[in-house]
């Protein structure tokens, strides 16, 4: 169930969301408030679990990793104990970015980022080792076009 914000909350979040390195003073000047209600209800959403961390965005293609794949996983295994050795593959696995349950033919859609093809076969290998999948397609992302982080608040009313 969606948490109760208002009009200064969903502000002071994409404000957050733009740049969490920015000052109360920075963030309290563009929202139109003070310093301490920023403070306080920056708070309160923290406790509510609106706020799950604070973190820093990194240019992956900078730091090496300019390889980045997503991966089609088909299973024939739906069991609990299966579910759980391949959810713990994929957690355990820093190359995963991203893991998604699908409805439809694919079963799962992970998004892996590894310096380039090579890395990528290593992984894979490590990972059919530990986990019986019955197809695995992996497509290779050319070019990024959009990537973000951020939930679209300005164009959204008020959660009641």
């Amino acid at each position: 169930m969606p948490v109760r914000t208002d009009d200064l909350d969903r502000k002071i979040l994409v404000q957050l969301q733009r740049d969490g390195g920015q000052s109360l003073d920075d963030i309290a000047r563009k929202v139109g408030s003070s310093k301490t209600p920023v403070w306080n209800r920056i708070r309160k959403m923290r406790e509510a679990g609106i706020i799950r961390q604070q973190t820093y965005i990194l240019d992956a293609e900078a730091l090496g990793f300019e390889a980045c794949f997503f991966v089609l996983i088909r299973t024939s295994e739906h069991d609990a104990a299966w579910q759980a050795t391949f959810l713990k593959a994929l957690k355990d696995r820093p190359e995963v970015q991203e893991a998604h349950r699908l409805a439809g033919d694919i079963d799962y859609i992970l998004k892996v980022r590894v310096t380039n093809a090579r890395a990528y076969d290593t992984f894979y290998q490590a990972l059919i080792s530990e986990v019986k999948v019955h197809n695995v397609t992996a497509l290779l992302s050319m070019e990024e076009i959009k990537s973000t982080t951020m939930i679209p608040l300005e164009s959204r009313e008020a959660t009641t």
